[in-house]
């Protein structure tokens, strides 16, 4: 992203502060599946369903300290790039989006088969990372754990950054966004499982999917273990 070099103005920044408070909330719209966000301008937005998948490294800040930058660097860089080509690559991901060593997705699922859909590349984000960690082996390099979560729920989809610049993108706002990352933030620490869902993701899951999951004892979500069978035989016959 270049710099506009444009020096800021007070007066037009007050002015586009109440133009944005004085924003009808009719223009918020209700949509059943996630739209192009050719679609959206800097004064509407959309409420859709959907499904929110995070996938982070777990305790990446101790990675400095047991690699230098230009590993580190590779590190980051093959973990993010393969993530996102995943994702980008599935049927129903509509967004990707890289917060630091976290990517997560936004998925249209408007029926159950999406949802196994979704669940679907959770299994193959595990195995990408079981790919990621032996080739990292291989190298010598430090291998890491992720933390995956999933949620469904209602999500608002709005256009946010400077108008009339080249700097902004696409931000989604609610409780099924929160809850993922929440989910992930907890998933594979001592004594969990790698992937965990919610009661909404697993409601509508398949009966062969549901069997993979248990039930967390301490409260109404899910865990998991799971890995893609193509992905899991390819890296057996490395070993």
């Amino acid at each position: 992203m270049e710099a506009t070099n444009i020096q800021y103005d007070l007066e037009r920044s007050l002015k586009r502060i109440d133009d944005i408070l004085n924003e009808s909330d009719k223009s918020f719209e209700e949509r059943n599946s996630i739209p192009s966000r050719s679609e959206l301008t800097f004064t509407n937005g959309f409420y859709v369903d959907c499904t929110a998948l995070f996938v982070d490294i777990i305790d990446s800040s101790s990675l400095p300290e047991k690699q230098n930058r230009p590993v580190l660097a590779k590190i980051y860089r093959s973990f993010i790039s393969e993530m996102v080509a995943l994702m980008n690559g599935h049927d129903t991901c509509r967004e990707v989006c890289i917060n630091g060593d976290c990517v997560w997705c936004v998925c249209n699922t408007p029926q159950k088969a999406d949802v196994d859909g979704v669940f679907d590349l959770a299994a193959k984000a595990c195995s990408l990372v079981d790919i990621l960690n032996y080739k990292l082996s291989k190298k010598g390099y430090q291998t890491y754990k992720v933390g995956v979560g999933i949620d469904d729920g209602r999500a608002l989809m709005v256009k946010a950054g400077h108008s009339g610049s080249s700097i902004n993108d696409v931000v989604w706002m609610g409780d099924v966004v929160n809850q993922a990352c929440h989910l992930c933030a907890e998933a594979n620490s001592p004594g969990n499982k790698r992937v965990f869902l919610s009661n909404v993701i697993y409601n509508n899951l398949k009966d062969d999917y549901k069997k993979l999951c248990t039930k967390d004892s301490r409260r109404d979500i899910y865990q998991a273990d799971v890995f893609n069978i193509g992905m899991n035989n390819w890296l057996k016959e490395q070993k």
